[in-house]
């Protein structure tokens, strides 16, 4: 099941691949990469999920990993059975072409205890041997 969480991902076409961040709340998906963000809507069933998502390009200079520059809407169809989803999608600007991605759920670890140090008392040192001159 696509969990609530922020997610680690990877995708690819045949032009290109990329990685990003994407963040899972409330029936909403939004997330970043190196050229774009994206925003969209998507709908759980199980361990398979749907997503219509729309990008807006932040950085210019190269083409995304469809090859074009303009901002795309992908329909997105995926299965999460745990942590890990993969996924494909399609821009609806570049038919026929298939993105694979890979979503990572990325856990929060719990602060490491950290132990309470004795003071720092320099004269407990080790003398060091004096030196003639």
């Amino acid at each position: 099941m696509l969990k609530d969480g922020t997610y680690a991902a990877w995708y690819k076409t045949p032009l290109d691949q990329g990685t990003g961040i994407v963040h899972v709340a409330d029936g909403q998906i939004w997330g970043r990469d190196s050229l774009m963000t994206y925003h969209g809507s998507c709908q759980v069933d199980g361990d398979r999920f749907t997503a219509t998502v729309s990008t807006k390009r932040h950085t210019d200079g190269r083409a995304t990993v469809f090859g074009v520059e303009d901002e795309l809407t992908l329909d997105i169809e995926g299965k999460c059975p745990g942590k890990i989803a993969t996924y494909t999608a399609k821009a609806q600007q570049v038919p026929g072409m298939i993105l694979q991605g890979t979503l990572i759920l990325t856990e929060q670890q719990s602060p490491a205890r950290v132990e309470p140090r004795p003071p720092f008392k320099p004269g407990k040192l080790p003398k060091l041997p004096k030196r003639s001159r």
